[in-house]
């Protein structure tokens, strides 16, 4: 911390303690060269993690909206509320982690599907069907059929077209 009167470099706190409000730590320093004492506060950091949508938009990043939308792509199937939770941590992890505290929904979205599509297949073409917004019932078979090649290539067999 510099000190504001000779812009000096070393302090020794030589007061702490909450603000009457605790949403910071009031200290009492004095500068090692000087003598002058100043006071400082600490607070938490309130920079809101951004998503960047598809048209260029900032928005907060929410996490009740990413649960929301699992929600419903879960719908009637046998997903844990847990695993979705895991998904929803992983999600914030993922933006927390970003130096510059904003992700793409391409990034996000990606990440949420990959984590779907390893617990229930169904949940996950819910999913991609509103996230990668289909247009038409063919862009919907074609995910279909990547699912199941990569699927059978996992297992070691290859379907045969019919």
């Amino acid at each position: 911390m510099k000190c504001p009167y000779c812009g000096f470099a070393q302090d020794r706190v030589v007061d702490s303690r909450e603000s009457k409000d605790a949403d910071s730590i009031r200290r009492r320093r004095e500068c090692e060269r000087c003598n002058k004492r100043f006071t400082t506060y600490e607070r938490i950091d309130e920079i809101p993690y951004m998503v960047v949508k598809k048209d260029g938009r900032r928005e907060r990043f929410e996490r009740q909206k990413v649960l929301s939308g699992l929600l419903r792509a879960c719908e009637k199937r046998p997903v844990s509320a847990a695993k979705l939770e895991a998904i929803v941590d992983d999600t914030e992890a993922f933006l927390v982690d970003s130096p510059e505290r904003e992700r793409t929904t391409r990034e996000i979205g990606e990440l949420i599907m990959k984590r779907l599509k390893a617990i229930d297949t169904v949940a996950y073409i819910r999913f991609a069907s509103v996230y990668r917004d289909f247009k038409d019932v063919r862009e919907f078979k074609e995910e279909l059929e990547q699912l199941l090649n990569s699927r059978d290539v996992s297992r070691g067999t290859r379907r045969q077209s019919t």
